[in-house]
């Protein structure tokens, strides 16, 4: 997107971001910038179970907090922080 678009579109350019989209704004053709969402700190939790398995690691779940967390993993979407406003 130009400068001018992202301008002229900003509650669309950050609904796309909210959705998980990274938005390049580019100058004559040009990517002067990316915006997106944040890269919070720490491991997602699918890849820390993955990196358990793999090393096959000695610790145990309780089933249910594991099909929680695998339930967790599978539907995450972007935070809604519109209800801080």
């Amino acid at each position: 997107m130009s400068e001018a678009e992202v301008a002229r579109e900003i509650h669309a350019v950050l609904e796309k971001v909210r959705q998980g989209v990274e938005v390049i704004v580019e100058q004559d053709h040009r990517p002067v910038a990316i915006i997106k969402t944040p890269q919070r700190p720490g491991r997602p939790i699918d890849e820390c179970i993955a990196i358990a398995r793999a090393h096959s690691s000695g610790a145990t779940l309780d089933e249910d907090f594991a099909r929680d967390l695998e339930e967790i993993a599978a539907n995450r979407r972007p935070l809604d922080a519109s209800v801080w406003d």
